[in-house]
């Protein structure tokens, strides 16, 4: 079910969102429903289980790394040989 919301805007800036959407070809409560599903969608993560679950996520994959003796050995050499920075 859809529920109305009010916004009220200065002259100015309900010009610009006008604008905007003419220049989208839609409405402006259209255009104004695209832009703030934009932003929620820009909104970075929130909450400790959206983050524990994105984690979780990422730990299933396996990528190829040497052992820790190994790594350090190469870093040491690219120090050394200028290719480490």
């Amino acid at each position: 079910m859809s529920k109305r919301l009010q916004v009220l805007l200065d002259e100015a800036e309900l010009r610009e969102v006008q604008k905007a959407a003419r220049r989208d070809r839609v409405t402006t409560a259209e255009w104004v429903r695209r832009a703030l599903r934009a932003a929620r969608r820009a909104r970075p993560l929130t909450g400790t289980g959206r983050k524990l679950h994105v984690v979780r996520l990422a730990a299933r994959h396996a990528f190829p790394a040497p052992d820790i003796d190994q790594m350090l050995a190469e870093i040491e050499r690219g120090y050394e040989t200028g290719t480490g920075r």
